[in-house]
């Protein structure tokens, strides 16, 4: 049988993160054993459960069943890759700099809010920049498989706090791969989540 959930591409090839901080060694395992594992437990899921088949992973998050972990670590895997990118970087522009200094000051404070989530996380889990029912961006941590949607929030951007997002790369120092997402961080993707007026 076909498979009924696959693994997304990567947006960018797997070495072109590396002049920004996160190796084609990291990416790989990351992408190939984490990602793609997701993928085909929840395939073998659907095998012994035929009612899921036919269902989308966002269905399977909505419906927090017993599938859940594994929908939602696959759809904050793909978003936290489009997060990223070989250009990113930089300061906010667009809708993201107005509604960031908005509702934050600055971006230097959001930066800190969210990275003080992101590298104080205890254990595993996701820092996320969202947007709320009033359209104002806050920055919320999810623990472990954990995603905002269900909470009715909009996620706009993510950096993944699980160990095996980073220790590759930095061992143990999560507050230096935080430090380094922010050389990636892909604002034209967060410009367009807060151009998508659905959740």
């Amino acid at each position: 049988m076909a498979a009924t959930f696959s693994l997304p591409p990567l947006p960018w090839p797997a070495d072109s993160l590396a002049s920004k901080g996160m190796s084609a060694e990291q990416i790989d395992f990351h992408y190939n054993k984490h990602h793609k594992g997701y993928v085909t437990k929840l395939n073998a899921a659907a095998e012994k459960r035929p009612e899921l088949r036919g269902k989308s992973v966002m269905d399977l998050i909505q419906a927090k069943d017993a599938t859940y972990n594994l929908a939602s670590q696959i759809w904050n895997h793909t978003f936290f890759w489009n997060c990223l990118s070989p250009n990113g970087g930089g300061a906010p522009t667009g809708a993201a700099k107005q509604a960031i200094e908005r509702d934050f000051g600055s971006f230097d404070k959001m930066k800190k809010q969210f990275s003080d989530a992101a590298g104080g996380h205890f254990g595993s889990g996701w820092a996320w920049l969202v947007q709320d029912k009033n359209n104002r961006l806050k920055v919320h941590q999810t623990h472990d498989a954990g995603n905002p949607i269900p909470d009715g929030l909009k996620p706009v951007l993510t950096c993944d706090v699980w160990e095996h997002a980073f220790y590759i790369d930095y061992r143990n120092d999560k507050a230096k791969y935080v430090n380094s997402f922010w050389n990636m961080v892909n604002w034209d993707f967060v410009n367009a989540q807060l151009a998508n007026s659905r959740l």
